[in-house]
């Protein structure tokens, strides 16, 4: 959910900042309280806004982590961080760690697909592979609502566009088996230079890719075609539905690579960076995700995939609980939440709190290399042992920090 989600309008409910609503805060501005009403759900009872009412039915899926923090209060920097453990460097992606360490399930897709990503905040950086292999980078694919999607089909009558959310999923100028004579032309060269080089990642890297652009013609259109699905389940995901059909889309074809054994899925989102026209932004942001998450989460659990899929929603940090005129609420670095759904943790469990006002982590701090060092253990790695020999040195996703926060998992 791009641009920082307002944790105190979501899920961190704070009777005290609606008790000081309007009046002096210690940071010069005054107290804002939620629009938002809040209630407890499922059996476990957690706390969340009206603004989530479909996710609201899954509560007790939710592991609720409201300690989070990081070091930079600014988009970019916090993002690269959220995605790759740093914003001063270029470094691995975790999605890219994870594809290291777990490897593919379908040889015929890519082992790490990001749909919709952002261009801004560090771009390809944040699904990149850096120092790793270039096999494991991330893929870019490209997913729209309806009304965007029938203008696409519009193009592609006319031959300017394909359907398959990726650029040149299929050649149309080139028989199957004229690009095999063209791959295997390639990969022969490529060898030759990798026998005088002795170790050229790149290169291995270009071979590795090649073969799998080669292979995608046939499982890309297959995965990304949703017509074989049931009205029921397009319905859960509010696919052809307004506002929700683009993200709803998003969230299905994530179970759809999922199912096909892809490893690593992330899902772009929003601007939820409302500085201003935040009681209408914000209600629209989740009037968009709320049935989609929703959707994803039920049938994942309703297959028996739920178990082994970890699920994770937020942004690169949160929002104040204070506002300069009480139409909005800037950036906050020091306390804000995520949760996690799935993969061993427990659900309807909040793990961390802010202060009484929602500002700053002060129980069960979990900074975003904890954060990582917990996402790797659920997938079943030591953080500190993941790790790639590159500039004379082990490098790993958390550096030289970070620490499993046990009292999440199952």
């Amino acid at each position: 959910m791009r641009g920082g989600p307002s944790h105190v309008d979501t899920f961190d409910y704070k009777p005290q900042l609606q008790k000081d609503h309007g009046r002096p805060s210690h940071y010069g501005t005054p107290w804002s309280a939620s629009p938002w009403k809040f209630g407890q759900h499922g059996d476990s009872g957690v706390w969340m806004s009206e603004l989530f009412p479909n996710l609201a039915k899954q509560a007790d899926e939710l592991c609720l982590l409201r300690g989070m923090h990081c070091d930079q209060p600014a988009h970019a920097q916090a993002f690269l961080q959220m995605h790759t453990g740093h914003f001063q460097f270029v470094r691995p992606s975790m999605g890219a760690w994870a594809l290291y360490g777990l490897g593919t399930e379908n040889q015929n897709l890519p082992g790490y697909i990001s749909i919709n990503p952002t261009t801004a905040n560090g771009g390809a950086q944040n699904y990149g592979s850096a120092f790793l292999p270039a096999a494991y980078q991330g893929t870019k694919f490209s997913v729209q609502d309806s009304s965007a999607r029938n203008r696409r089909i519009d193009r592609m009558r006319r031959g300017e566009a394909n359907p398959h959310g990726i650029n040149n999923a299929v050649n149309a100028l080139l028989s199957k088996s004229d690009q095999r004579a063209q791959l295997d032309l390639l990969a022969a060269l490529n060898r030759d230079k990798l026998v005088r080089d002795v170790h050229n990642p790149i290169i291995e890297g270009a071979i590795e890719n090649f073969e799998l652009g080669f292979r995608m013609q046939d499982a890309v259109p297959e995965v990304m075609d949703l017509s074989g699905e049931t009205e029921e389940t397009l319905k859960l995901y509010g696919i052809n539905e307004d506002p929700t059909d683009g993200f709803g889309r998003q969230c299905l074809l994530a179970r759809r690579f999922a199912e096909s054994g892809v490893r690593f899925i992330e899902l772009g989102h929003g601007t939820w960076d409302q500085h201003s026209n935040i009681q209408t932004a914000l209600a629209d942001n989740c009037a968009e995700t709320d049935k989609p998450i929703a959707g994803l989460l039920a049938d994942l659990k309703r297959r028996d995939l739920l178990k082994d899929t970890l699920v994770i929603w937020g942004g690169e940090f949160g929002r104040t609980p204070y506002s300069p005129d009480g139409n909005g609420r800037d950036h906050n670095h020091k306390g804000y939440t995520m949760w996690m759904a799935g993969g061993g943790v427990k659900g309807g469990f909040s793990y961390g709190s802010t202060d009484d006002h929602g500002y700053e982590a002060i129980e069960n701090k979990m900074h975003i290399h904890d954060w990582h060092a917990t996402i790797l253990h659920l997938l079943g790695f030591d953080h500190e042992r993941l790790t790639y020999r590159y500039g004379g040195r082990q490098m790993r996703l958390t550096e030289i920090a970070g620490s499993v926060a046990k009292d999440v998992l199952a």
